[in-house]
C-alpha cells in the first residue's frame, strides 16, 4: 500500500483514509466522486494512482484554493465545483456512472480552526457557522427565531436534554443585547446548564452542533445527497459515508440496510420490494471505526463511523419511504423566523 504520511500536513487530515483506500482499490483505476473535497485529502490520495479520475465538490469556497493545486498536477483526471453534494447530478455529463462516491460529513478541521467563522466555541469572533451557499447565519437564527423553534433545533438536531433552558435564556438575553459573538452563546449555555458533572465533551458542543446543522441544513443535504449518489453510481459501485453524529449515522444505516437485498421488512417504514427492487446488494451493516494510531494523530476522528453499500443491478426507483422516515428533520430544517 502507498505511504500517505505526507497528507498529515494538510489542514484537514482525511479520516480513515487507509480504510477508504482499501475499500476503493484505486490501484485498479476507476471514476470517483469526492462529495466533500475540503483540503483535498481523499482526492489527492486517489489521484496518486495513475488510472483514476475524480470529480470533487465542496460548498465552501475556501476549498477552491486546494483544488487549484491538484488541477495543475492532474489536468485531465480532476475537476472541481463549488456546490452542495445534493446537486452533484448537475456536474455529471451524459448520465455517466461512477465506481465510488465518498462522503465525509460534518465540519472540517479547516473550518473549525478558522476561528473567524464562529464554528468553534473557542472562537472570540462573530457567530456565523455558514459552510457556504447558505441563506441564513447562526447569528440570524439566535436573534430572530421563536422559543419553540430554537428549542426544537437544539433538542432534536443537537440531542441536548436541557434545550428548553438554553432556548429560554437565548430569548431573554437577546432582548437585552443582540447575540453577536461566540462568547455570547457560550455564556448563555454555561448559565443554562444545570448539570455540572464532568463530561467527555464540552457542555457547549451539542448546542453549537445543533445550530450549525440547522444553518447548513445538513440532514436534508445528507438525505438528498444519498439519493442522488444512488442514481449516479454504477452497478457494483460503492457509496462510502463517514459520519460523526448519531443522527447522521442513523440516516445512513436506514438507507443502506432497508434498501438492501437482504433486509427483512419488519417495520411499516421499510419498503416493500414486491414492486420495487432493492437499490443495494446484501448490506452487512458493519461499522468501521478509526484505529488507535489514527486517533492519536487526529483526535477529531475518534467519533467517526464509516459505512458503505454496494449498488445493485436494479433500476433506480425513488426511495419515498426513506424521505417519509426522516421528514421531520427536513421539515425542521425548512423553518423560518
Amino acid at each position: 500500500m502507498k505511504d500517505f504520511s505526507s497528507l498529515e500536513n494538510l489542514p484537514h487530515y482525511p479520516v480513515m483514509l487507509d480504510q477508504v483506500i482499501k475499500i476503493c482499490k484505486p490501484e485498479n483505476g476507476g471514476d470517483f466522486i469526492d462529495c466533500t473535497f475540503g483540503a483535498g485529502g481523499y482526492t489527492k490520495a486517489l489521484l496518486s494512482f495513475p488510472k483514476t479520475k475524480v470529480l470533487a465538490l465542496d460548498r465552501d469556497i475556501s476549498a477552491e484554493k486546494y483544488s487549484k493545486k491538484l488541477k495543475n498536477l492532474y489536468k485531465e483526471r480532476f475537476s472541481f465545483n463549488i456546490s452542495k453534494f445534493s446537486q452533484l447530478n448537475k456536474f455529471i455529463e451524459n448520465e455517466k456512472k461512477f465506481d465510488f462516491i465518498i462522503f465525509d460529513l460534518g465540519i472540517s478541521s479547516m473550518q473549525i480552526f478558522n476561528l473567524e467563522r464562529g464554528f468553534s466555541f473557542n472562537s472570540k469572533n462573530k457567530i456565523d457557522m455558514r459552510m457556504g451557499l447558505n441563506k441564513i447565519s447562526a447569528q440570524e437564527v439566535l436573534n430572530n427565531f421563536s422559543l419553540k423553534t430554537l428549542n426544537d433545533i437544539i433538542k432534536y438536531l443537537g440531542e441536548e436534554k436541557e434545550s428548553y433552558h438554553i432556548s429560554k435564556n437565548i430569548i431573554r438575553e437577546r432582548k437585552i443585547k443582540k447575540i453577536s459573538s461566540t462568547p455570547d452563546l457560550v455564556r448563555i449555555i454555561n448559565k443554562s446548564k444545570k448539570k455540572k458533572f464532568k463530561k467527555k465533551i464540552n457542555i457547549s458542543t451539542q448546542t453549537f452542533q445543533a445550530i450549525r446543522i440547522f444553518v447548513n441544513k445538513e440532514f436534508t443535504e445528507l438525505i438528498h445527497g444519498l439519493i442522488t449518489a444512488t442514481q449516479a453510481i454504477k452497478a457494483g459501485g460503492k457509496i462510502i459515508v463517514i459520519s460523526f453524529h448519531s443522527i447522521e449515522d442513523k440516516i445512513v444505516k436506514f438507507f443502506f440496510s432497508n434498501y438492501s437485498e437482504n433486509k427483512s421488512r419488519s417495520s411499516r417504514y421499510y419498503p416493500d420490494f414486491n414492486d420495487v427492487k432493492p437499490l443495494f446488494e446484501n448490506y452487512k451493516n458493519k461499522i468501521i471505526r478509526p484505529n488507535e494510531k489514527e486517533i492519536k494523530i487526529n483526535n477529531q476522528s475518534r467519533s467517526a463511523k464509516l459505512r458503505f453499500a454496494t449498488r445493485s443491478k436494479n433500476n433506480f426507483v425513488y426511495p419515498k419511504e426513506f424521505i417519509k422516515k426522516f421528514q421531520h428533520y427536513i421539515d425542521l430544517e425548512k423553518r423560518n423566523a
